[in-house]
């Protein structure tokens, strides 16, 4: 059984990755169970997915202290969504923050120290620089893709898999890039 929770803010695809890595289980003959919470996503607000995969899952829903990985698309979001890693757990983490609407606005200050916090939590947390692998890609639409990317070097689900069912989600014009993109999270560069 495999338990992934990807996290992030609104607009940033997380909807889409989770779909992509959902089809990818199914297509490596998986049961598959996926939920998502979008509270006010289209404001900017969170945006969580719960993907399950195995020979039998019962539930859509990771418990507290029961995900493998968290693929964070936000450094704010990994660490607001900490407490469902497991002991033995991965953090994949975008290196980037996006300020909260209470820090945008000046009420409040983003707080530092983030990685720090998530190390000190766990001593598996990967820090991958998405926006720059998705610039190198062609486009920075593709972070998401390239998150998922540096999630699938983790997973047991080949990279063929992740190549067709990408292939059939993106639109065709962002075929080859989204392509690119995918692979160069796989490299495992930052």
């Amino acid at each position: 059984m495999w338990n992934i929770l990807i996290c992030g803010v609104g607009g940033q695809g997380i909807l889409l990755a989770s779909d992509i890595l959902a089809e990818v289980a199914l297509e490596s003959g998986y049961d598959v169970k996926k939920s998502e919470v979008h509270g006010m996503a289209q404001r900017g607000g969170s945006v969580v997915s719960h993907v399950r995969y195995g020979e039998k899952v019962y539930s859509p829903l990771i418990g507290v202290g029961s995900a493998d990985v968290i693929l964070s698309f936000e450094k704010l979001e990994a660490l607001r969504n900490i407490h469902y890693l497991s002991d033995d757990g991965l953090v994949v983490v975008n290196d980037l923050e996006i300020l909260p609407l209470p820090c945008a606005s000046g009420l409040e200050e983003y707080p530092t120290g983030i990685l720090q916090e998530l190390r000190a939590l766990t001593p598996r947390v990967e820090l991958v620089n998405g926006v720059k692998l998705a610039e190198k890609a062609g486009s920075t639409r593709t972070v998401n893709v390239v998150l998922l990317g540096s999630l699938a070097r983790h997973l047991e689900l080949s990279e063929s898999d992740w190549l067709k069912v990408i292939e059939r989600r993106v639109p065709e014009k962002m075929r080859e890039i989204n392509r690119i993109a995918f692979k160069l999270g796989w490299s495992g560069e930052k």
